[in-house]
Formats: C-alpha cells, sequence, structure tokens
C-alpha cells in the first residue's frame, strides 16, 4: 500500500494565523460594502446597530483592523509565523503611505485652526515618518504600521465622534461645506481598502506571494465598487422610470396593447404624453452614423493596414485620429453647425445630425478596425497567396473575416457614446421640446424620385427632429409645460427609455460580435 505523504506547496490545512489574516481580509471587504451603500444613501450613519450608531460600529470595527495587521507584522517580525517578508515593503508603497500621511496631518492641523505654513509643516512631518517606517524596516513591518496608525486614528475619531452624524466643517475659501454623511463613508472605504491590502499580504507570507495576494484584493475592491455604482445607478434609473415609461400602459380593448408612453408624443393633442418621434429621432441618428462611419472607417483601416506602406503619413494619421476620438463632443457639434447645416438649407436637419455624430464614431471605427486587422496573423495571408488568391481577395474573404468581432467591438464602443451625446444634437438637429407625433421623421417613406440631379430626394432628412438625449435636456432646462400631469415622472421615464435604447444597441453589437467569433471558429 502506498504511503501518502504532505508537502509545503500543497496542502489542505492552514494556520492560525492563516485563518485570521483571511477572516481581516473579509472584515475589510464587508466594511467596504457597508461603506459604500452608506455614501449612496442605502444607509445612514446614524443607523443604530447591535446598539450603537453605525458610524461608532465602524470605528470600533477599523480599530480592531488597525491593532490586528500590527499584529500580523510583528507575529512576522519577531518569527512566531513562517513568512518570507523582502527587506523593504519597496518605493512604490513608502511613496503612497507618504502621501497619505501628509494629506492626514495638513488635514487634522487645518481643522485645529493652523495656518497654511502650519499645515504644511505638520505634514511634512508626518509624511516624513510615514515614509521612513514605511521604507527603511523589513516589509512586514513596513506594510502593517503604517496602516494600523491609519486605521486606528480614523476608528478613533468615529468612535469618540470627532466625526459623526451632524458633523460639518466650512472649507474657508473655497465656499465650500463638508458634512459628516459624506466624510464617513469616504474613511471607512478608504481605511477599508488599505486594511484589507495589508491582511492580504500578511496571508500571502509577505514576499511576492503577499503582493500579489494584496494586488488582487485591491483591484476586486475596486473594480467591485465600481460594478456596484454602475449596477445601483442602473437600478435606480429603472426604479424612478419605471412608472413614466408604463404611464397609460394597457392590454385589451379596441388594440391588444396600449402603450402610449412609446407611441405618442409630447404635444398638446396627446391624451398621454409619449416620447415616439424623439425614439424615432435616436434609432435613425444612430442608423445613419453607423452607415457613414463604419464603411469609411474599414476602408480607411485596410487601406492603412494593407496598402499604404508603414511611414511618416500613416504615424500621422494614427495620431490624427487619435486626437479626434478626444475631442470632445461640442467641438463636433460646432464643426457641424459651421460646416454641415450651411450646406443642408442652411437649416437643423436630420442628415446634419447624422453625419455629425457619423464624423464622431470614424476616429474609433478606424482605430479598433486598424488594430483587428493587424491582429489577423500574417500566416492567413500567406496561405491565401500561397493558393493565387488575389490580394483583394484575399482582404475580403480571409482578413476582414477574421477582423470582424474586432470591429464590432469598436462600433460598440462608439455607438454606446453617440447615442447619449446632447451637445451635437442641440447644434445641428435639435427640434422642438415637446413635438408631437407627426413630428416623428419618416425616413423610408420620405424619399422621392426626380428627373433631374440628384435624383433621389427625402425631405425628412432635411427637417429638424427631435432625440431623447436632447429631449431630456430640454426639458430640463426649459421646464415642463403641455398636458403632462407629472414632470418628473415623464422626465425620468425618457431617461429609462434612453438607457434601453443604449443597451439594445449594445445587446445588437454584442450578439453581431458572438455570431462572427462562432463562424469564424467553426
Amino acid at each position: 500500500m502506498s504511503r501518502a505523504t504532505r508537502t509545503a506547496l500543497v496542502r489542505d490545512d492552514r494556520t492560525a494565523y492563516e485563518a485570521a489574516a483571511g477572516a481581516a481580509v473579509g472584515i475589510s471587504g464587508i466594511v467596504f460594502v457597508v461603506g459604500l451603500a452608506t455614501l449612496l444613501g442605502v444607509v445612514g450613519i446614524d443607523d443604530p446597530v447591535a446598539g450603537l450608531e453605525l458610524s461608532v460600529l465602524f470605528g470600533v470595527v477599523l480599530l480592531a483592523l488597525g491593532v490586528t495587521v500590527v499584529g500580523f507584522g510583528m507575529a512576522s517580525r519577531l518569527g512566531y509565523v513562517d513568512a518570507a517578508p523582502q527587506p523593504s515593503a519597496g518605493i512604490v508603497a513608502a511613496a503612497a503611505f507618504t502621501g497619505i500621511w501628509f494629506a492626514v496631518g495638513a488635514a487634522v492641523s487645518g481643522a485645529a485652526g493652523i495656518g497654511t505654513a502650519g499645515r504644511l509643516a505638520v505634514g511634512a512631518v508626518l509624511g516624513g515618518s510615514a515614509f521612513a517606517v514605511t521604507a527603511f524596516p523589513r516589509e512586514d513591518v513596513g506594510s502593517t504600521v503604517p496602516v494600523g496608525a491609519v486605521a486606528g486614528l480614523c476608528g478613533l475619531s468615529l468612535v469618540v465622534g470627532v466625526i459623526g452624524p451632524g458633523w460639518e466643517q466650512a472649507l474657508v475659501g473655497y465656499n465650500a461645506t463638508l458634512f459628516g454623511d459624506t466624510v464617513v463613508p469616504v474613511v471607512v472605504l478608504f481605511t477599508s481598502l488599505v486594511t484589507g491590502w495589508s491582511a492580504a499580504k500578511a496571508y500571502g507570507g509577505f514576499g511576492a506571494r503577499g503582493r500579489n495576494v494584496g494586488a488582487y484584493v485591491l483591484i476586486y475592491l475596486v473594480v467591485g465598487s465600481i460594478l456596484t455604482v454602475l449596477v445601483g445607478l442602473v437600478a435606480f434609473v429603472t426604479v424612478r422610470g419605471l412608472p413614466g415609461l408604463f404611464g397609460g400602459f394597457s392590454v385589451g380593448g379596441a388594440s391588444l396593447v396600449s402603450w402610449p408612453f412609446l407611441t405618442n408624443g409630447a404635444g398638446l393633442t396627446a391624451d398621454v404624453a409619449g416620447v415616439f418621434p424623439a425614439l424615432l429621432g435616436t434609432v435613425w441618428l444612430v442608423i445613419g452614423a453607423v452607415l457613414f462611419a463604419v464603411p469609411t472607417g474599414v476602408g480607411a483601416a485596410v487601406f492603412l493596414s494593407e496598402y499604404a506602406e508603414q511611414g511618416r503619413f500613416t504615424g500621422a494619421v494614427e495620431v490624427a485620429t487619435n486626437g479626434l476620438w478626444s475631442t470632445p463632443s461640442i467641438v463636433f457639434g460646432l464643426f457641424g453647425a459651421a460646416f454641415l447645416i450651411p450646406r443642408f438649407g442652411n437649416q437643423k436637419s436630420l442628415i446634419a445630425g447624422m453625419l455629425t455624430l457619423g464624423f464622431m464614431l470614424l476616429p474609433l471605427v478606424l482605430i479598433t478596425s486598424r488594430e483587428a486587422i493587424l491582429a489577423v496573423p500574417d500566416e492567413y495571408r500567406d496561405a491565401s497567396a500561397a493558393l493565387g488568391v488575389s490580394k483583394w481577395k484575399t482582404i475580403r474573404s480571409v482578413v476582414l473575416p477574421a477582423a470582424i468581432p474586432g470591429i464590432a467591438t469598436g462600433v460598440i464602443l462608439g455607438v454606446g457614446r453617440i447615442a447619449g451625446e446632447t451637445a451635437p444634437i442641440l447644434l445641428t438637429m435639435g427640434g422642438g421640446v415637446l413635438p408631437g407625433k407627426s413630428a416623428a421623421p419618416d425616413v423610408l417613406g420620405g424619399f422621392q424620385l426626380s428627373g433631374s440631379p440628384p435624383f433621389v430626394s427625402n425631405p425628412a432628412l432635411l427637417e429638424a427632429t427631435s432625440a431623447l438625449p436632447y429631449q431630456l435636456y430640454a426639458l430640463i432646462t426649459a421646464g415642463l409645460s403641455g398636458n403632462i400631469e407629472n414632470p418628473q415622472e415623464f422626465a425620468w421615464g425618457l431617461a429609462l427609455t434612453l438607457l434601453l435604447v443604449v443597451l439594445v444597441f449594445y445587446a445588437v453589437g454584442i450578439a453581431t460580435r458572438y455570431y462572427f467569433r462562432r463562424k469564424l471558429h467553426q
């Protein structure tokens, strides 16, 4: 019978030290989540928990975490646990804690009424001390003692009520005031981040493994908070917008389904105010911009990647496209107002808005398409050329199909930006604030044939119309009027409709990308 052995590389049991460090990481994560909920207003800092105000309970937990992480460092330094710390915590950690303690010193001395020179001096002394404590001792001490001091100071401030419910501090010279409802959650979030990082390093035994574990904890908490805020924002808009979106909604009667908010306009003749013209205008805007930008951008990317010699010209184009993608949207709106509107009847029009948003989308399509084409392996091109296939047919049949998932990603990102833009629409195509249903653009039915150039015309493209972001902006700035009984409910319903339209475009783009990706790997 074989004899089972246990090695240090693979083991199932954990020491009490690792269990305690893991528990500290978990508690820091819980405190971070509750602090985020407090910042978002889900709970209040004065809510009672276990007989204590939440802010006081935060302080008790932070004090305990501060003492705990210092204990981890001391246990490693005195050799009570098996760890592999580096000779120093590193210059990055030292610089970070220098900045933290400089800010703490300046803030505390400022609250005590000390002048600017005194605040800088106190901050410099504390920052220099933090640098020395972090950089010079061994990693287990340098990564825990400054963290424990931060957690202890913050926790003590919350426990004794230095900051808490009802606290406020006027910022002299800035015309602003800090309130406890905001400062306490921010302090809790920051302190839980650094204690979680320090405890994670202790859990990993410091050294390279400890630094990796600490970095993962920071990344998880920060990314998790960002996702939480985004999900919370979507949920908030959804909850506030559903009453307006489903206002007047009914099933049965003369029509099978009646949804006036999506099928009516917001004019005076509508029984229930709706967003149909703005909704249709947004859809046509995005479609027109995509039809202009995608063929142009992909064609330019093909030329730059497959035909043009890599040199100053291609480098200049790359710099220009990157600069154009970072250009503020109001600049594109001014371009549309100055250059496009005079060429389309000297008035705001749907086609001017389409082309303006198309120019906004074009740089990203070009950048992502070029990167996607360059990412196609040269072996694909060589294999096609070895079979005697022409260069253009190789590009059309081999390179572009392989690059479509990357191109679709760029289009998805670009559509997400242009669908919610307001400034370009305001300057190039904005119609009435409360358009009636008759103001909806009839693009498909507006095409007309003639015997003279340009042989095909469409008056609907040359008329001003509305769009969801423009109508929302106009309603907020100019106020609501007419037959809208609940202005706030209508505005939130309009915001939810815009959000859903953007998500639908995202869904269509993602489905397209996955479809071509699956075909590519069949």
